[in-house]
């Protein structure tokens, strides 16, 4: 498997990098959660553009950008708008979600987008040559907040990720019953020990689904989220907390 290096950090190396969200409302709130991050330990901030009230203005979400990036901008961060359909909370038309992305992956704001695969082939093929020319990696990603799918559906859409050229693959489902949960990590182990080229990210949602979150350098998952003010997902454990957790796993590891 080929790592990443991003401004420093390596990425499918040792313990899992840790992502944190932020997703405020308010270009106030927003900068508090930003600013706050400094005293946190995490790797990589992702702003969940989707909670942002001037989601519709693209310029003003550029202008935003570069504040965030001017206060933690030697930290890689990750633009990520989430679609309703995967769990989002702004409804938005394919045209808009295409012409937001491209702006912020030629913004210079960037490290990295997120794209969710089925917004379609092409779609994401475009965006990942777009993104490779303006130097940003792209996440493809997939959520299902409804179930589990089975074994090997979560493989092969992974792989489809990769076949399409992105950089690192995600899936985030939700688990019902604990067989939900061993399936997504036997799926993980699958794809990292046969197919994979790249870092990975998975992750079963809730509670249920903690373990999940932090047992990735065991069965293959390259990052996880952490929440520092507030949570993006369900069962999001707190980044300190989390932080202690992989690094307790990664000494028993080495």
């Amino acid at each position: 498997m080929t790592k990443i290096t991003v401004k420093g950090l390596e990425i499918g190396t040792g313990a899992p990098k840790i992502i944190v969200p932020v997703v405020g409302k308010t270009e106030q709130a927003l900068l508090g959660e930003v600013e706050f991050l400094k005293n946190i330990d995490f790797d990589v901030v992702e702003w969940r553009v989707d909670h942002f009230q001037h989601v519709d203005d693209i310029e003003k979400v550029k202008q935003m950008a570069s504040k965030i990036q001017a206060i933690i901008g030697h930290k890689p961060i990750l633009f990520t708008f989430r679609t309703a359909n995967e769990g989002g909370v702004y409804p938005a038309s394919i045209e808009f979600y295409i012409n937001l992305n491209k702006a912020l992956i030629t913004s210079g704001f960037i490290d990295f987008v997120d794209i969710e695969l089925f917004t379609g082939d092409e779609y994401v093929k475009e965006m990942v040559a777009l993104a490779h020319q303006h130097d940003v990696l792209v996440i493809a990603s997939n959520h299902d907040f409804d179930k589990t799918p089975a074994k090997d559906e979560i493989v092969a859409r992974l792989r489809k990720m990769q076949d399409l050229g992105v950089d690192i693959p995600k899936i985030a489902v939700m688990p019902r019953t604990t067989e939900d949960v061993i399936s997504l990590l036997a799926a993980t182990t699958e794809m990292k020990e046969k197919y994979a080229t790249k870092p990975l990210i998975t992750m079963s949602m809730s509670g249920k689904g903690a373990i999940s979150r932090i047992a990735g350098e065991t069965f293959g998952s390259d990052l996880t989220f952490g929440a520092a003010k507030n949570a993006s997902a369900p069962g999001q454990l707190d980044v300190k907390e989390l932080r202690q957790l992989l690094n307790i796993l990664h000494r028993s590891l080495a």
